[in-house]
């Protein structure tokens, strides 16, 4: 029975939906709403996770694969689901018992602290989850201490997301009534702060294109021709440095997500060119699924989600995963994804230079998985605050970040005994590097009690601070 409700509550459309059924049931909505409602979340959320595994296993690897093959990068690729996999060798059953502890403290603290967010990104929540338990393992707590301590500052890291970038989210969306969540959030504030500094530049949306090229305003049509050209010039490259006349096998091995253009395991032959230009126009696929999916998210979780808001948590808000900001701003999508990528390359020279001239540093390549999520998130928030202006230095300074906190987590995860990868959101890095240090040098007890603490400071001033009058307009 555990084993079957900790794969419910790890399983994201299941969340979800069963947050959508709970809210609408409590709402006493007609049974017919209910199911309605309760399915069209459930597959908002399957095409929204279609969308993104299309997007990652057709274009986005394959890209990083070609980029990394045709500039001759080596060095540690962040990725969230690599070191979570090798935590989970040792810690599964913690990391289990700190993702439902976490999401009960999260109602909790929700419901008795000023920080009145539900946090409903399932994949995050279990790194997150999972990162914890290895970092508090080395601080000495094991069993119950680890599970309640990991429990309670994981739910407090679900409502601390959410909460930084709320202002800002407030702008996009037009209402209080939805949240972020996504564990790169201080990358995301960071990026808005940097936005402000160009308060009342002209937004990324109000590109006005000349009439002969004005297909550009569809979205789908102006990233799949920006893909195309980036595939086709970095493919070229590659080709000019021999990647089809290079053995396969030996190739695959370095880079696995090649076989297409390498015309391994497929019946007829493609063309190099060819094989830049669909993978291209599938990135701009994946991205109008992933679209598709949160319209229909959106549709459904906010109206079902006022009967858990009502009833068990006053005012709560929904905080959802990167792409339901997408469709407010989507120039600043494709965006911030492209100049946080460059920023992730400009970052990469910069720490090549550091290791060369002064200290040994980690090389941190420029994963387009974070690029991409993170970087076209951070680019729609700078955009909110900032413009057009404001999204392109923003991505830009987001990209460096997203590159220089996972190096300076690097040593932190390699005391963690996971060296060689290291987490590529900023909240998985600046987390790591605070609590990581903190465990080596405060253990046991001490450790299980900041992590109480910590996780009733919210509480304890909700109910000692003065709160502010509401004033009628």
């Amino acid at each position: 029975m555990l084993e079957f409700i900790l794969n419910v509550l790890s399983t994201p459309s299941i969340l979800v939906g069963l947050i959508a059924l709970i809210g609408l049931a409590l709402q006493k909505k007609p049974i017919e709403e209910i199911v309605k409602g309760t399915t069209k979340t459930i597959v908002g959320f399957l095409i929204l996770t279609a969308g993104a595994a299309f997007l990652q296993s057709g274009s986005l690897n394959a890209f990083g694969d070609i980029f990394n093959y045709a500039f001759n990068m080596q060095g540690v690729v962040p990725n969230n689901e690599a070191v979570v996999s090798l935590g989970l060798k040792k810690f599964a059953t913690d990391t289990a018992y700190i993702m439902c502890i976490g999401m009960i403290a999260n109602i909790f603290i929700a419901r008795f602290s000023r920080l009145n967010f539900i946090f409903l990104t399932g994949h995050h929540t279990l790194y997150m989850a999972c990162m914890i338990a290895v970092i508090l393992n080395v601080g000495g707590l094991t069993g119950f201490q680890l599970w309640l301590g990991g429990g309670l500052v994981l739910g407090l890291m679900m409502v601390i997301a959410p909460a930084i970038t709320q202002a800002t989210m407030q702008k996009i969306v037009k209402t209080d009534a939805l949240a972020f969540g996504h564990f790169g959030s201080f990358g995301y504030w960071f990026a808005a702060r940097i936005g402000r500094l160009f308060k009342g530049q002209k937004s990324t949306e109000d590109i006005n294109f000349p009439q002969r090229i004005s297909f550009l305003r569809d979205n789908t049509v102006s990233i799949g021709l920006t893909m195309v050209v980036f595939f086709v010039f970095v493919t070229a490259i590659a080709v000019a440095k021999g990647i089809l006349d290079a053995d396969p096998q030996a190739v695959l091995a370095t880079y696995p997500n090649l076989g297409g253009l390498l015309n391994v395991g497929t019946e007829t032959h493609t063309h190099w060119a060819v094989w830049a230009i669909t993978s291209g126009l599938s990135f701009a696929g994946g991205v109008y699924i992933i679209l598709s999916g949160v319209r229909l998210i959106i549709g459904e979780i906010v109206p079902a989600f006022r009967g858990i808001a009502e009833k068990i948590v006053p005012n709560a808000k929904p905080a959802l995963d990167c792409p339901v900001v997408y469709p407010y701003a989507p120039n600043a999508v494709l965006i911030g994804f492209l100049v946080s990528f460059v920023g992730g390359v400009v970052g990469l020279f910069v720490l090549g230079f550091i290791d060369m001239a002064f200290i040994p540093v980690a090389l941190i390549l420029p994963g387009v998985i974070p690029h991409f999520f993170c970087g076209a998130s951070a680019g729609v928030f700078a955009n909110a605050e900032g413009g057009l202006k404001g999204c392109l230095v923003g991505s830009f300074l987001h990209g460096l970040l997203i590159t220089f906190l996972p190096a300076i987590c690097m040593p932190v995860m390699g005391s963690l005994n996971v060296a060689n990868c290291t987490f590529s959101d900023s909240d998985f890095s600046v987390f790591g590097i605070i609590f990581g240090n903190l465990a080596q040098f405060i253990q046991g007890g001490g450790l299980f009690a900041i992590c109480v603490v910590c996780f009733l400071l919210p509480i304890i001033y909700n109910f000692v601070a003065p709160k502010k009058a509401k004033t009628n307009a």
